[in-house]
């Protein structure tokens, strides 16, 4: 989750070593590694086909053949022998060159970052200029083109030093508002663990590796405030006191579904580097997904749905119905779709998604009940008499055998007993077929 540092791409100080070629010719290991350019607009993306050179710095000279990134940005040499000590060159058109020493065989996951630039690759003498300390010209000053190499590698390692330092702050940051954010969550001190979670993710808001975790804790503790709102408003008297506190449960559900669509993003795009385990990558993405499913039915069963999160919920439904396996809880997960729309008055829609659950559950009480209770509403908006026909039938069967403590069964009762007065129209055992989107 704590993000890496940057390693250094350029100068530090080397140490000589007596290398004993004798002794470690015979055996040796991998390098391997990859090239990762920040574009100006703070994106990251690999660098395919980069130059990636070596030099030995323990005997000054010599060095195993040149190698290239591929798509991934990441490059191998194959065989290094042990006991030496490399510094890898890297170049590519549109990129800054950048070094990056004290490399030796066995190391792996060797990152190193560079930045947008000219394309112009280091000489050998460039590269080893600079890690001497930039030797002198025999009249005892720097050449301008020694100058220039010297104040290049400066420039990297005071960015690269303030990258580090920014990360190390961050990841303090994070890893506190964490541990707060949870010890306040168990604590049921809800507005404390949003604020933490909302603190740990300000830090790196677009880092995979912590934010999805920090997004889905704040959806859960948002989820958990709503509901304790929610409890605490159905028994207030006073109605504007009742109308602010369901805003309040409307705002908090928004907002959950809110964070977990950007954790899902994240996870989406994370690079390989942020997230080394993919299982922590799987799990997340399971939390946020059952976030989704758990936030959109607690705005249709309190009846708060923010409508502009309809086009997030029909995006974000179909995700978790294809990532469960569980038939069960899918059709429990298609419900809410109808029951969103239904709320919100799209009858039509509601009508489409409640005919999709009885399709594979033909006994569903609560879709029966959805689907009848939209079917009137819609016939009577436009005075459609099959709506109106199919609805109250659809509504007698779901009464017939809904038991008596179903939500739905009293407003079930009056409107076919309205549709039989008002309407003339009569529940019937046999429908006609039904039309598909009416």
């Amino acid at each position: 989750m704590i993000r890496k540092f940057f390693l250094f791409s350029i100068f530090v100080s080397i140490a000589a070593l007596a290398a004993a070629d004798s002794v470690f010719a015979q055996s040796g290991a991998q390098v391997r590694g990859e090239v990762k350019l920040t574009k100006a607009d703070g994106t990251v993306v690999p660098v395919e086909d980069a130059v990636i050179e070596a030099f030995r710095t323990d005997s000054g000279k010599g060095g195993p053949p040149a190698s290239k990134t591929n798509k991934r940005g990441a490059f191998v040499f194959a065989f290094v022998p042990f006991g030496q000590t490399f510094v890898i060159s890297v170049s590519a058109p549109g990129i800054e060159p950048a070094i990056q020493p004290n490399v030796k065989a066995g190391q792996e996951n060797i990152v190193i970052n560079v930045k947008e630039g000219d394309g112009r690759k280091f000489t050998e003498a460039e590269i080893r200029q600079a890690l001497a300390g930039a030797a002198t010209t025999p009249s005892g000053e720097m050449t301008a083109e020694q100058k220039k190499a010297q104040a290049e590698f400066e420039k990297q390692k005071a960015e690269v030093e303030a990258k580090n330092k920014k990360i190390e702050s961050e990841n303090a940051i994070i890893t506190q508002a964490l541990k707060d954010g949870n010890a306040a969550y168990n604590a049921k001190d809800w507005n404390l663990a949003i604020a933490k979670y909302t603190e740990g993710i300000n830090a790196a808001p677009n880092f995979a590796g912590s934010a999805p975790v920090l997004l889905n804790n704040k959806g859960a503790a948002l989820r958990e405030r709503a509901v304790a709102k929610f409890n605490t408003t159905v028994k207030l008297t006073d109605l504007s006191a009742k109308v602010e506190g369901y805003k309040a449960v409307k705002a908090d559900l928004g907002e959950a579904a809110d964070a977990y669509n950007r954790s899902l993003t994240l996870l989406k795009n994370a690079q390989p580097n942020e997230i080394a385990d993919p299982k922590n990558k799987e799990s997340q993405t399971l939390t946020a997904l059952n976030g989704v499913r758990d936030t959109f039915r607690l705005m249709a069963q309190t009846e708060q749905v923010d409508d502009t999160k309809i086009e997030l919920a029909k995006t974000l439904i179909p995700e978790y119905l294809a990532a469960e396996t569980d038939a069960v809880r899918k059709a429990q997960a298609q419900m809410i779709l109808g029951d969103l729309y239904r709320v919100v008055g799209d009858a039509d829609n509601a009508i489409t998604e409640y005919r999709k659950v009885l399709e594979t559950s033909p006994d569903n009480l609560d879709a029966m009940a959805g689907l009848g209770l939209s079917l009137v509403n819609a016939g009577y908006i436009s005075n459609n008499k099959e709506q109106l026909q199919e609805g109250a039938n659809i509504l007698q069967k779901f009464a017939s055998a809904a038991p008596d403590n179903h939500k739905f069964k009293a407003d079930a009762v009056g409107l076919i007993e309205n549709l039989k007065t008002e309407q003339k129209i009569t529940p019937q055992k046999s429908a006609p077929a039904r039309r598909k989107n009416n």
